[in-house]
């Protein structure tokens, strides 16, 4: 009963964010113009688009409680995987690092106003449902990577329903960060989902806790070590769910679907 007597007060929340982000993109535009007409300003673009990120979840009423079991060093790449449940798990991966990344993305958000325009041009857009459109992503990603930028993905391949922990992780994270010998960054959020999922009957602002787990290794592995690869980060960041009260208090508040339990 109470969460449908809070729905005007989060609606008007949730409304509030994305005027928050039409206007911030109408002031940013002209700067985006020029950040985004060449690679070479991608560092510069990178630093506006951070601040931009935090300005977001701020800007929200949220607060980011972060802790590293180890750091990223500016010199190297790294390919970044983190559970996705909430409209704001770009915007936390984006303020938690100063390294460049680009973002492997879902190509219906091309389809927004202003934003999809500058989405475009600076994520790698997929389209799922087309063979040749993932292979095109894999050969941007593999150009991006020998310029020195770091790549992140969402291996879940989706924003899974409320009931599930972790879904299944797709293979083109691991079989990149396999050619390109570089770690794998997991990143664990444990409130995104509870404080500003898809649901707009639930959230408030509150304190996002983040977790940057020690880095998986790929020095050495080859693609027949795909599998395993896939199956140690799926682990180290279901793990951390699982184990945390807060996380699966919400999960199970519909009967968690068990068969999510394992990524194959």
């Amino acid at each position: 009963m109470i969460r449908y007597l809070l729905f005007p007060l989060r609606l008007v929340w949730r409304i509030w964010f994305y005027l928050l982000i039409i206007i911030t993109v109408l002031i940013m535009a002209p700067f985006m113009l020029i950040l985004t007409s060449s690679e070479k300003y991608y560092p510069i673009f990178w630093k506006v688009v951070r601040a931009w990120a935090f300005l977001l979840i701020y800007g929200m009423g949220f607060r980011l409680k972060v802790e590293k079991e180890q750091e990223i060093h500016s010199d190297k790449s790294y390919l970044f995987c983190a559970n996705h449940a909430s409209l704001l798990d770009p915007w936390v991966l984006i303020a938690m690092s100063k390294n460049p990344i680009v973002f492997v993305g879902k190509k219906e958000l091309e389809k927004l106003p202003i934003f999809g325009f500058f989405y475009k041009k600076v994520v790698i857009v997929v389209d799922r449902s087309d063979a040749e459109s993932r292979k095109q992503v894999y050969e941007e990603a593999h150009k991006r990577l020998k310029n020195g930028t770091s790549v992140a993905i969402f291996p879940e391949g989706l924003v899974p329903t409320e009931n599930i922990i972790l879904a299944p992780f797709k293979n083109g994270a691991f079989s990149l960060a396999i050619e390109h010998q570089i770690p794998i960054v997991p990143q664990v959020y444990y409130d995104c989902k509870r404080l500003f999922s898809w649901d707009f009957f639930k959230g408030h602002p509150g304190t996002f806790r983040v977790k940057q787990c020690k880095f998986i290794e790929t020095k050495n592995l080859v693609m027949k070590d795909k599998k395993k690869l896939k199956e140690k980060t799926f682990n180290t960041i279901y793990n951390e769910l699982i184990n945390d009260e807060l996380y699966m208090k919400d999960t199970n508040r519909l009967h968690n679907d068990r068969e999510f339990k394992s990524p194959l």
